[in-house]
């Protein structure tokens, strides 16, 4: 009897450890199986692999959430200090569970360590149809005293290929996203922002990773993926001594060791990723599927047009000057007025970017009739109103910092540092979640008809020391993304569908966490026509165009309709002085907005292919297709061409093969007609395979073209 008995539990056990998990949207699957010592083990990732419950020859014994203090060579995904200082953890298999939600499926693996009463979750959420996977991690402990974290990736992935090629996206002011391709060697690179708020700065938080060989637009096998935190992040890529690559994703550890309370769970934000053997261009139609019906804040709803007032005036205006630009609105045809920096603050009057921030209050004698007026001058003028705020941070010089310097980020005994002449709130403190919370409030509500919200963001932590949290400096940099998280959830609950940018001295603050409250972004400072298409490019590789705020400015020495051109392919806009337009200038504008009125449908949801990149040619082209396949829009940029440059045809990408499409040049200046012949229809099938010629002999550099294809 004890033997059957011994031979029952040998069998529970093989059961157990042979158990796989597998996480699978249509093209990708994940599988991860508990080895003979109880542990979890990444046993595949690629390719989904059919049928859904097919077994794989790999059987991998690399753990899949590495622990620090056990075994392990590699830089570890989680390191615990316990009570009694022992620096290790175990982790255990100890359950799984599965929720389906429409597309999306939701798994759980339960770990535990045998020692020390320590939980760890690892969470996944596989959308199906768009082939998006989100990872995030919980832990939990129930010892006596806090344990310290230092170190908390949101997930680990273990790939297995002969070579790793990494695309990282970094710049500064200006100069975002400049896209560096590098082929990884043994050892450990690693992509990390220390900057805490507008901590994209300098480096993004997404990457492309192309395996066996360098992946391109249609074809290659890639992985990309982004972590949804609007803070300190870091991306590890380490490369072993037998070639196999181990990605770590999650917030940045840096200056930030957690003491975790007995029963707190600490969640990490979520790393989000695909992979496709279809190239770039693929990964980039699965997060922007997924991005417009999960990430960013009404995805489908209309996006807004407008003018902008800084170009024109900058700080120095009044209320004649504003509603007289109310009637430049009006005339150029776009929905709504955006009044920028300068419009607020008393005793120290906001004339300058050294004074007023932090009295959120209209400067009277700017605006002796308040923002409630100019809200309802703009009705009347038959447009919508939009305000600037910068609540997270506040002016030496401001009746704010007088009357709360408890409330600001600054280190004893230090001189204060300084950028944009500002400095930072210590956003967690509750007091001031509730004043920036405020300042939201009070201005919409004091003026309910106020239709957008530019949230700006100017300057990154130094001087990093917080009042507030006393003893747990280490905690900042974390608790203020969480914080302001908060205040963003109080704003969503009262204001859930309020159009608001996210703004961050340009492309400071471009996350998915932070995506979820706003429904646009502005990517750069930059506006040069030129300039500009490489930093559009380098977003598009995983952000839909709705989110992309473009806006036609005086920046760049290209014509208007080039710099037209250009901020047409995402989200339209304008910050230029109307009543310097000619006639005709006027007119192209006029007309340039009615059409991309028309076209916004297709450019906003519509599948992007980049048919050609500025990297390799001295030309850009961009090619949107609707769902239905009936409708196309191709934006065509030449740039500083030189006499021996030579373009070959290009090949459209996307269309129906059976249908038949006729070709038209749209958005042409006054006066001009186009010189493209397309005096047929065409098959979809000849112009994906054949393609067209979009550098007619009469081209010159700087110029640009937007072709519209119509199936009949």
């Amino acid at each position: 009897m004890k033997k059957l008995w011994a031979f029952a539990l040998l069998l529970f056990s093989y059961s157990s450890y042979a158990q796989q998990i597998r996480i699978a949207t249509s093209d990708i699957s994940l599988v991860y199986r508990v080895n003979q010592h109880g542990r979890l083990v990444q046993q595949y990732l690629g390719p989904q692999l059919t049928p859904a419950g097919a077994d794989t020859l790999v059987h991998n014994n690399q753990e899949a959430y590495i622990t620090a203090g056990m075994e392990s060579l590699l830089d570890p995904a989680i390191r615990i200090v316990h009570n009694d200082g022992n620096p290790s953890l175990e982790l255990k298999f100890a359950g799984t569970a599965v929720t389906k939600e429409g597309d999306a499926t939701h798994t759980s693996i339960t770990l535990k360590d045998p020692v020390y009463p320590v939980t760890v979750v690892l969470h996944f959420e596989a959308f199906n149809k768009d082939n998006i996977i989100k990872a995030w991690t919980e832990v939990k402990h129930t010892e006596k005293k806090p344990v310290k974290l230092t170190a908390y990736a949101s997930a680990m992935l273990h790939l297995n290929a002969g070579k790793y090629w990494l695309t990282q996206f970094h710049g500064d002011w200006a100069k975002e996203v400049n896209m560096q391709e590098q082929y990884l060697t043994t050892g450990m690179k690693i992509l990390d922002s220390k900057l805490a708020v507008r901590a994209n700065m300098q480096q993004s938080p997404f990457f492309l990773l192309s395996l066996d060989q360098q992946a391109y637009e249609s074809t290659g096998t890639l992985l990309a993926g982004t972590l949804a935190w609007t803070g300190n992040f870091k991306f590890g890529f380490e490369v072993d001594e037998l070639n196999k690559l181990h990605i770590s994703a999650g917030i940045n550890p840096y200056a930030s060791d957690y003491a975790l309370e007995p029963n707190e769970t600490f969640t990490t934000p979520a790393f989000i990723f695909t992979l496709t053997t279809n190239g770039k261009g693929a990964a980039s139609r699965n997060f922007h599927r997924w991005a417009l019906k999960h990430a960013v804040l009404d995805g489908h709803s209309p996006r807004l047009t407008l003018l902008n007032n800084w170009e024109a005036t900058g700080m120095d205006f009044n209320e004649e000057k504003l509603t007289g630009l109310f009637q430049e609105t009006r005339k150029l045809g776009v929905d709504m007025f955006l009044l920028d920096d300068g419009w607020f603050a008393n005793k120290y009057p906001r004339n300058a970017d050294n004074a007023g921030l932090g009295d959120w209050e209209p400067n009277r004698t700017k605006l002796p009739h308040g923002l409630g007026y100019l809200v309802q001058e703009a009705d009347k003028a038959g447009v919508k109103f939009g305000i600037w705020l910068e609540p997270e941070m506040v002016n030496p010089k401001s009746e704010l910092y007088t009357q709360h310097p408890d409330w600001v980020l600054r280190l004893p005994n230090r001189e204060e540092h300084y950028y944009r002449n500002q400095m930072v709130l210590d956003l967690t403190n509750p007091a001031v979640q509730d004043f920036v919370y405020g300042v939201v409030d009070k201005t919409l509500s004091a003026s309910p008809g106020i239709a957008y919200i530019k949230w700006d963001c100017n300057r990154m932590i130094t001087n990093a020391y917080s009042p507030y949290l006393k003893n747990k400096q280490s905690h900042l940099f974390i608790d203020y993304t969480r914080s302001l998280y908060k205040v963003l959830d109080r704003v969503r609950a009262k204001y859930p569908h309020l159009p608001i940018m996210l703004c961050s001295g340009g492309g400071g603050r471009t996350d998915f966490g932070a995506l979820k409250y706003f429904t646009e972004f502005w990517p750069s400072d930059n506006t040069d026509g030129l300039e500009r298409i490489y930093i559009q490019y380098g977003y598009s590789h995983f952000f839909p165009a709705n989110t992309i705020a473009a806006h036609v400015t005086n920046w760049g020495k290209q014509s208007l309709k080039f710099r037209t051109d250009v901020a047409m392919m995402d989200k339209l806009g304008y910050d230029i002085k109307v009543s310097d337009f000619s006639e005709k200038e006027l007119q192209f504008s006029q007309e340039a907005v009615k059409t991309y009125r028309r076209i916004s449908d297709i450019v906003w949801y519509g599948d992007l292919y980049r048919l050609v990149s500025p990297y390799q040619e001295n030309r850009a082209v961009f090619q949107y297709v609707n769902e239905a396949k009936n409708h196309a829009i191709i934006f065509n940029y030449l740039m500083n061409i030189g006499k021996n440059d030579q373009f070959r045809l290009v090949k459209l990408q996307g269309l129906d093969p059976d249908k038949q499409y006729r070709i038209k040049e749209i958005n042409l200046f006054p006066g001009t007609s186009s010189r493209y012949h397309f005096n047929q229809v065409y098959s979809g099938d000849m112009l994906m395979k054949e393609g067209i010629q979009l550098l007619p002999g009469w081209a010159s550099s700087l110029t640009s073209n937007i072709l519209e294809l119509t199936a009949e």
